[in-house]
Parts: structure tokens; sequence; C-alpha cells
């Protein structure tokens, strides 16, 4: 049996200024503080007595936000660089204006790279695979992982069971915000109770 939940971020600066996140390391604005604190007050009442491992991104939006939700459930989160955003490269603390007009190729594939030094959604899956198989593979049956909304989308491919290249045609995206949901039985099927949730910021 394997229960997880996987969060999205809150609102960072980089959401209101215009800069590209990637492997930048914006802060949560009030709001996405404020975002952080509703989930955790939502989680507390929801998993009460109930056990939980919590893994993070170690990029500061993603870190704040889980120690933020850490504290309503006496957890400290392990931080983990597979977590991290995808890396976007060169464009990495410039804005997306400067972005758009510089942009190297268009991705049409998982294989396809913004810029010659950014990852590929390829990339991006072979670096979180090790991280899914192993805490699959755990015996941690409680898990919550925080991280960005690119690499969540990755995970739930994971999660499904999907080949990387399904992510060619399709794939389940999130929100800022976003609770999800998921668990595995004893037989290995796997289900998925709730996709980005927005109601934990109320």
């Amino acid at each position: 049996m394997k229960n997880i939940i996987t969060v999205q971020h809150t609102q960072s600066v980089h959401h209101t200024n215009g800069m590209v996140g990637s492997w930048t390391d914006w802060e949560l604005s009030e709001l996405g503080m404020h975002q952080a604190n509703k989930i955790g007050e939502n989680l507390k009442k929801e998993l009460s007595g109930q056990n939980f491992v919590m893994y993070s991104s170690d990029l500061l939006r993603a870190r704040q936000t889980a120690e933020t939700i850490g504290k309503y459930l006496n957890l400290s989160p392990i931080l983990r660089t597979e977590l991290r955003e995808r890396n976007l490269g060169r464009c990495c603390g410039k804005s997306v204006q400067w972005l758009r007009e510089n942009l190297e190729m268009q991705e049409k594939t998982i294989d396809d790279r913004m810029f010659s030094d950014a990852e590929s959604r390829r990339d991006e899956w072979n670096r979180l695979k090790p991280f899914f198989d192993e805490i699959m593979g755990s015996k941690d049956e409680n898990i919550i992982i925080v991280s960005h909304g690119d690499l969540l989308s990755v995970f739930n491919a994971m999660f499904l069971g999907s080949h990387v290249e399904m992510m060619n045609t399709s794939e389940i995206f999130g929100f800022a915000g976003g609770v999800s949901q998921m668990f595995e039985n004893n037989e290995g099927k796997r289900f998925v109770k709730k996709i980005s949730d927005m109601s934990y910021l109320r």
C-alpha cells in the first residue's frame, strides 16, 4: 500500500514579475506564504493520526512551501535535487519576454530543448526516474512530495505507468498550490483520487 500526496509549490515572486522560474531561487510571494499555510492547515485536519515522510525540491519556492506545510504536520522535508523544476539553461535569471525573443528551438517533442544547455522533457524524466523508483520501492507507505508544475506532470505520467513518449501527445498538468492524491493498493494497481485540487487554498 502506498499513499502519495503531491503539492505544487504556491505562488512565487516569479509568477508576478514576469521572470523565468526554472532553476532560480525565487521566494514565495506574500500570497504564496498564505496559500502554503492554508494547505498545511487543511492537510493537518485531513491527515490527523497518520505518519508521513515529506520530500521537497531544494529550490527556495518549493522548500518554503514544504517547510510551511511541515510545521502543521510536524515534518521536516527531505530536500532532493531530483525534484527540481526543469532546467531551462541560459534563460534562467532572464525574463519570460527574453526567453520568447531568444528561443533557440520550439519544443515539439520530448527530445527538443529550448536552449542548447537546457533539459528536454526526456532529460527531466530520466532525472526523476531513480527517485520515483526509490520511493515506490521503499517501506514508507505515506509520502508527501512538494515540487514544481513541469516536474509533477512527469511524476503523474510515471505513476500512471506511462512511457515517456506518451508525453509527446498528452500529460496531466496542475496549478500553483494544487494538491494531488494517489495511491497504490496491495495488488500494485494505482489510483488517482485528486489532481491539482485547489480547494486546499481555502
